[in-house]
């Protein structure tokens, strides 16, 4: 065991640059630094509950505020690893870790004595002489408190306190199978003629992946998080594409060691009983207490609204894409391995595009550099430049400096574009250092993607959906880049979860910006722009398929709600593919051309990651984002101006004021829901 003095996570020291001293970190440096940081953080807490003065705004709420620093720093140096690069090492310490972590939370969150002090403050707001951001983080730390169960008695406290560590276990659990399943699953293809439609860069990924799992001269296609994959909709061998769709779908339901349905059943009844000790009638019900829906009556009656026009159009994109097939010599039924590939068959006769054949135009240095950069340069005015004397958790991570307009330092962004193994899938980002006044710190985040790496010599080409993702990351990114609050309570993207995904989702605008696409969409070898009217094809497709998208999103996000809305004591009997059929004939969305967007085995958002019972924020954010795409299409775009007042009046307050009246700020009104209905073709 590594002692304080040789632990690299226990010294402050980071060379200046703020990021971790990942060279000098082993994996036998996390437990003892988690160790050090509980019993640190522990005495922070006590020495808050035990003082002897009567509770202001300083001695407790910023010394809260203040408390939990080293375990935040050692968190975040860990977690960031673990999602991004979980060798066996790492996935042995994360699971040693998950108990302990959900202990110790348990132990500061629901602490009596704390709990009494921040309740006194908060009974005394409206005589307090405070700012703003200190009315507002008197009021979210005690609604917290509340929600998590301070005010529980001793014995009803210990119960949570073993269900929040059996969760805690249960999650780490359901990861760790997923990523393993989805890497046993990797479909190995003998000949490459198994995968003709694939770009010549296409194939050089498939089997790179192969060379590195050791089986030259072959073929790996790995699967993406998702229910489909991209090479779906190229591959033009049927079987083929049945081998990778059933795969997927079959991730964590094998029955061998993998298998996630009896973790996830243990997981959804312990989370209802957890909702009815905290004295919520569901899980969906406790969780959408303290978001801007409010309850989960509003989260349904807005799936509700959305999914039979949903269906409706699928059926319709369905019958055309079956008279495709039947027109062929051998006509059959369509199924859902099928569906991509003849959606780009009716898209290339509807609107002459074949989007599999625009990535020449996608080259993934200058999608970053002359597409992501540059417009957040164009609106916010802050430039990058690429540290390479600074070294991230990975070699294949890379490290950016971010700069104001002034030139002064704002922050780093890491970009981890390539998957592995030992990477999670699907996208995502986190912080490694949150902004905050108080603690003097600037921000340092992340972005994580999972593109096939080609062969050495080979330019990585994006397809769309993959520059759609990382437009949409960088959102993320530049949420955790300009909050700017005093308390670390508020930092970056800590704001309600169905709240957080738009900002994300208004940074995908800039894809078809025309300065910023012709900046970026450049043939690799030619360098000429992608055609205009092409481009025009473009945005004249862009509701299509949309019935598809929006039916599959929306039937994940219903199984979310509908595992989350059961009682406790109705879930042993549950079978996961009955449960599963019958949420989705409830709602209309149980067409077998369409499978819902994750199956409960692997639905990682809501049973490893923190989206439980609020899948739905996707389409609830979207609200918000389409309204605020038009107000950026009435004020004129892409100005410095715009930029400004969407840094300065809702993205930089971070979670220091409440998301709505942020909203309202910004765009002077409530969102209308006219703008999304248009954008998916849902207004009949």
């Amino acid at each position: 065991m590594a002692t304080d003095a040789a632990n690299p996570l226990l010294s402050a020291s980071t060379g200046g640059s703020g990021l971790p001293p990942y060279a000098k970190i082993r994996p036998e440096h996390y437990l003892p630094a988690f160790d050090a940081a509980f019993a640190a953080h522990r005495a922070e807490i006590e020495a808050i509950a035990t003082d002897p003065d009567a509770p202001t705004f300083e001695n407790n709420l910023v010394a809260l505020e203040r408390s939990g620093e080293l375990l935040d720093r050692v968190s975040r140096t860990f977690y960031t690893v673990s999602s991004a690069d979980a060798t066996a090492p790492i996935q042995e310490i994360e699971e040693t870790l998950a108990p302990l972590m959900s202990a110790h939370q348990d132990a500061v969150q629901l602490d009596a004595r704390v709990f009494a002090r921040v309740a006194a403050v908060h009974e005394d707001l409206d005589d307090l002489e405070l700012t703003p951001e200190q009315r507002y983080l008197v009021q979210r730390r005690f609604r917290e408190m509340t929600h998590a169960g301070a005010g529980l008695a001793d014995e009803e406290k210990a119960r949570l306190t073993d269900l929040n560590r059996r969760l805690s276990t249960l999650t780490t659990t359901f990861e760790k199978n997923l990523l393993a399943d989805t890497n046993d699953l990797a479909v190995v293809f003998e000949d490459a003629a198994d995968l003709e439609g694939l770009t010549p860069g296409e194939l050089s990924a498939t089997a790179q992946a192969a060379r590195d799992r050791g089986l030259d001269g072959r073929h790996l296609v790995t699967l993406t998080l998702f229910t489909g994959h991209p090479y779906l909709s190229s591959l033009t061998d049927r079987r083929s594409r049945e081998r990778i769709m059933t795969a997927s779908r079959s991730r964590g339901s094998r029955g061998n060691e993998n298998d996630n349905r009896a973790v996830l059943l243990e997981i959804v009844r312990l989370r209802a009983e957890r909702a009815r000790l905290l004295g919520y009638a569901s899980h969906a019900a406790y969780v959408t207490a303290d978001e801007t829906a409010g309850d989960p009556a509003a989260v349904r009656d807005l799936l509700h609204r959305l999914a039979a026009p949903a269906a409706h159009n699928a059926r319709r994109e369905q019958e055309a894409l079956q008279a495709i097939v039947d027109a062929e010599p051998v006509p059959f039924p369509l199924a859902a391995h099928d569906w991509a590939y003849y959606t780009e068959r009716v898209r290339a006769a509807e609107y002459d595009l074949d989007r599999a054949a625009l990535r020449p135009w996608f080259e993934a240095e200058r999608v970053l550099q002359d597409g992501v950069f540059r417009a957040a340069t164009e609106l916010y005015g802050i430039t990058f430049t690429e540290r390479e004397d600074l070294h991230a958790y990975h070699p294949g991570a890379r490290v950016f400096e971010v700069s104001e307009p002034d030139g002064s330092h704002l922050g780093l962004y890491v970009l981890d574009l390539y998957t592995r193994d030992t990477k999670r899938g699907g996208a995502w980002m986190n912080s490694i250092v949150s902004q905050s006044a108080l603690r003097g710190t600037t921000p340092i985040v992340v972005n994580n993607l999972n593109v096939s790496q080609p062969g050495e010599g080979m330019p990585t080409l994006l397809t769309l959906d993959e520059v759609t993702t990382l437009f949409h990351e960088f959102g993320h990114a530049l949420h955790g880049l300009f909050a700017t609050v005093t308390y670390p309570h508020f930092a970056g993207t800590a704001v309600f979860r169905d709240f957080v995904e738009f900002p994300s989702q208004v940074n995908e605008m800039w894809i078809y910006w025309p300065e910023i696409l012709t900046s970026y969409a450049r043939h690799v070898e030619t360098g000429e722009p992608l055609p205009k009217d092409v481009v025009e094809r473009l945005h004249a497709s862009e509701a299509f398929n949309q019935g598809f998208s929006t039916s599959e999103y929306l039937a994940a996000a219903w199984l979310d709600q509908a595992w989350h809305s059961l009682e406790s004591d109705r879930i042993d009997a549950v079978d996961v593919g009955d449960f599963e059929a019958a949420a989705l004939a409830e709602i209309g969305l149980d067409n077998p051309a369409v499978p819902t967007r994750y199956s409960s085995t692997y639905f990682a958002h809501v049973f490893s990651g923190g989206y439980s019972a609020g899948y739905y924020s996707y389409i609830w954010s979207e609200v918000l984002d389409a309204d605020t795409v038009e107000w950026f299409a009435e004020h004129g775009g892409l100005t410095r101006a715009n930029g400004e007042r969407f840094r300065r009046r809702l993205l930089g307050v971070g979670g220091s004021k409440d998301p709505l009246e942020a909203y309202r700020d910004f765009r002077g009104r409530d969102a209308r829901i006219e703008p999304l209905l248009r954008r998916r073709g849902l207004e009949d």
